[in-house]
């Protein structure tokens, strides 16, 4: 089976479409490869391919005004499929939909991720809005 590396032309048009104002979080789930898969053969594994990606991204990503607002380490699927683990778990914040689609369509963001995409086997990508915390599970 291959996993979910890139968003559908359709899933993307949607997440265009839906440009309320204000910020979004995307939760990153990331499974690495053992080996890095790029298309010109050279060698290096899924973990040194996508700190590539992070170095090289990281630039676009914080001058359009993103930032990580979570980053944790994956333990145990509690609830959901026992055979998903994923090697990166964090949560990306942009100040807009717009400064998310204007790093994608960056030159030196569109470099860059070939990097990701040798890198992950599998990988989920959860737009969120984000609201206050509080104490219940209901939120408010």
């Amino acid at each position: 089976m291959t996993g979910f590396v890139d968003p559908t032309k359709g899933t993307f048009a949607a997440f265009r479409a839906d440009d309320r104002p204000g910020p979004i979080h995307m939760l990153n789930l990331v499974r690495l490869r053992e080996r890095a898969l790029y298309p010109d053969g050279r060698q290096a594994s899924g973990k040194e391919a996508y700190a590539a990606y992070g170095r090289e991204s990281e630039p676009v990503f914080a001058r359009l005004g993103g930032a990580i607002v979570w980053r944790g380490k994956f333990e145990l699927m509690l609830i959901g499929p026992v055979q998903e683990s994923w090697d990166l778990c964090f949560i990306a914040q942009y100040p807009s939909v717009a400064a998310f689609v204007e790093m994608i369509r960056d030159p030196v963001y569109r470099e860059a991720v070939k990097h990701r995409q040798a890198a992950v086997e599998d990988s989920r990508l959860i737009r969120l809005m984000p609201e206050l915390a509080g104490a219940g599970f209901a939120g408010g």
